[in-house]
């Protein structure tokens, strides 16, 4: 009896955090190494994924068995990636969450690129939720945080055109190919379809758009403090250290915070924690982003037309 034949490894999305978040249609086989995937609304059938942003969060809690699970999160323009690592994790991913945890507790602004399986776990009551399992990550710079904000935009892109056809077509596999639609997208459309039923994608337009913002440097953002691309978060070389630079300083915040309200604002204002989301994207300290909103209030540049909602004073 010949043993059971190991998955071969899946490649990898580049994925903005609303897309991968929103998902709760997962499909996974019986095998014992059947791969799981999660279903995005858009069609994506994604099992690993690569991932970047502002690194917003770690944090150790100890579990039930006394073991110490690693939790954190990566906030990219659209919104918040979550990540765990435990004892299953391979033992230089543990150490590097040990080292990345205490540059981050010494006030250290950083950019993270991460490669992760996908998670997907329901509640008793229900509720789905996505998280990721790291396998490799990286601290990164401005520079290759833009190439993949810009990759991630374009599949984004890719799969929203992809759905948009296929809302005219007939609701078959042949059907969606004759339509121009890439072949490995229609199986997982119809399946998208059929679960989540009629979707808006204007948030994921809206995503796009701050999200080449920032790529572009259409608007200021903070420079972490990293050592050179794609170096190893393991890497304490003195030369590392002394590559690094003070974030923050290449933009001043409360101008970034103006002219986030008046590019966001649609007629109404801009709500609190789409600002403070933003500013982070472009890796601003979110407390650092809120004093600078006070300060804009107290100055009366800014003001709130209702509670919470922030406009430019004419």
């Amino acid at each position: 009896m010949q043993p059971e034949r190991r998955a071969r490894r899946q490649p990898a999305w580049h994925m903005l955090a609303s897309e991968f978040g929103e998902s709760t249609l997962h499909q996974q086989g019986s095998g014992e190494f059947d791969p799981l995937f999660v279903i995005t609304k858009l069609g994506a059938k994604v099992n690993r994924l690569v991932v970047a942003g502002l690194l917003e969060r770690i944090e150790p809690r100890e579990t039930s068995n006394g073991a110490t699970l690693w939790q954190g999160q990566i906030r990219d323009p659209s919104g918040l990636h979550y990540f765990s690592v435990g004892d299953f994790a391979p033992e230089s991913m543990r150490e590097l969450i040990v080292q990345l945890a205490a540059r981050a507790d010494d006030g250290e602004t950083i950019m993270l690129l991460m490669t992760a399986k996908a998670r997907y776990f329901q509640s008793e009551e229900g509720a789905v939720y996505t998280s990721l399992r790291p396998e490799e990550a990286a601290v990164i710079t401005r520079s290759t945080y833009r190439e993949w904000l810009v990759k991630s935009a374009e599949g984004m892109l890719t799969r929203m055109d992809a759905h948009e056809k296929s809302l005219t077509l007939d609701k078959t596999v042949d059907a969606l190919r004759a339509g121009g639609i890439d072949e490995e997208l229609c199986n997982n459309l119809l399946l998208a379809n059929e679960h989540y039923g009629e979707i808006d994608i204007e948030n994921y337009r809206l995503n796009i758009m701050q999200t080449l913002d920032i790529a572009e440097d259409r608007m200021p953002s903070a420079t972490p403090k990293t050592p050179s691309p794609q170096t190893s978060l393991t890497d304490s070389s003195d030369e590392s250290k002394e590559n690094q630079s003070t974030g923050g300083e290449s933009g001043d915040l409360k101008q970034v915070i103006l002219d986030l309200i008046v590019r966001l604002d649609q007629g109404e204002g801009v709500d609190f924690d789409t600002l403070l989301s933003n500013a982070a994207a472009r890796g601003h300290d979110r407390d650092a982003a809120e004093a600078s909103l006070d300060e804009l209030s107290e100055e009366g540049k800014v003001h709130e037309p209702r509670f919470g909602w922030f406009k430019v004073t004419v």
